[in-house]
């Protein structure tokens, strides 16, 4: 699986490279021509902040029917995918690798947050959900219980939905496939657009933190301020990255920790040290015998 993963991630990176360095190089001999439908639907369109319509209709993987209400509690942020579940290739390659990332997540899915992937393959049903879930969430290995809730739908609903966090995808008839970005969207407790982090693999601390902003800072403590004081989300890129003005902020703080302890040691020396002088000078003035400074007791 591993090795299918990267033969994956290379061939996108190999095609996004081309598609990219061909558009730089028509635009440059203005010679660029517009993208074709299939091409401009693929993309993702930035809907930070969008409120998504909660009456949208689903069948889940154990064939009950739910709304997309169901998933906003007001408490738990929502991790979102649009894959399809016979896709061996690509949707298997990002699914395992979000289940991957979640697995070295310290959060329980159900308790702190939930999970929530749509199948695009309208003619997909409960079962094929079911099938596909069973696999994933034996990866992830946090038991069969973990809320990661695998959809299908009608394809007016589906398209509702895509269109709603700004992802288009297309079907290839030729190839009885469908084209779509590989994206993780991060949905808040109320059901608003929060964050998009890109990728077929993941970095744990990119969903962490995306979960965590994505809930408003209700889940997490201490340890994610900091690194969300650290890392700042790069809306072009759709990952998190260092923050210089974080990190020096953290290492001025850690510095001051760090004199302001130094300091406090040094004074409490300092206080014991006057008080053993001043016992001293107080047993030299009433005659009591004292031990000569620096001798042993005996």
């Amino acid at each position: 699986m591993n090795i299918a993963r990267t033969i994956a991630s290379v061939l996108l990176l190999t095609l996004v490279t081309w598609v990219g360095g061909a558009r730089r190089a028509a635009a440059d001999e203005g010679l660029e021509q517009p993208l074709s439908p299939e091409m401009r639907a693929i993309e993702v369109t930035d809907r930070r902040g969008d409120r998504l319509d909660a009456g949208l209709s689903f069948v889940d993987h154990e064939g009950r029917s739910v709304r997309l209400a169901d998933f906003f509690d007001g408490q738990r942020p929502v991790a979102f995918t649009l894959n399809y579940y016979r896709c061996r290739v690509v949707c298997s390659v990002q699914l395992n690798g979000l289940a991957d990332a979640l697995a070295e997540v310290d959060w329980d899915a159900g308790e702190d947050f939930r999970v929530v992937t749509l199948s695009i393959d309208p003619h997909e049903t409960s079962v094929d959900a079911a099938k596909k879930r069973s696999n994933i969430v034996e990866m992830v290995g946090k038991g069969e219980d973990i809320d990661w809730t695998f959809l299908t739908g009608n394809e007016l609903e589906i398209r509702a939905l895509a269109s709603e966090i700004g992802i288009g995808y297309a079907y290839d008839a030729e190839q009885d496939q469908y084209a779509h970005p590989g994206v993780v969207v991060f949905l808040t407790p109320d059901g608003r657009v929060s964050r998009y982090v890109y990728g077929l693999t993941y970095d744990p601390l990119d969903i962490k933190l995306g979960l965590y902003e994505a809930g408003d800072g209700k889940i997490g403590g201490p340890v994610e301020q900091i690194f969300l004081s650290c890392f700042s989300y790069d809306p072009t890129i759709g990952r998190y990255g260092p923050f210089a003005m974080g990190i020096m902020r953290l290492g001025g703080s850690l510095t001051a920790i760090i004199l302001g302890t130094f300091i406090i040691f040094l004074w409490r020396r300092e206080r014991r040290r006057s008080s053993v002088e001043t016992r001293d000078e107080t047993s030299d003035s009433t005659g009591s015998p004292t031990a000569p400074r620096g001798a042993e007791a005996v």
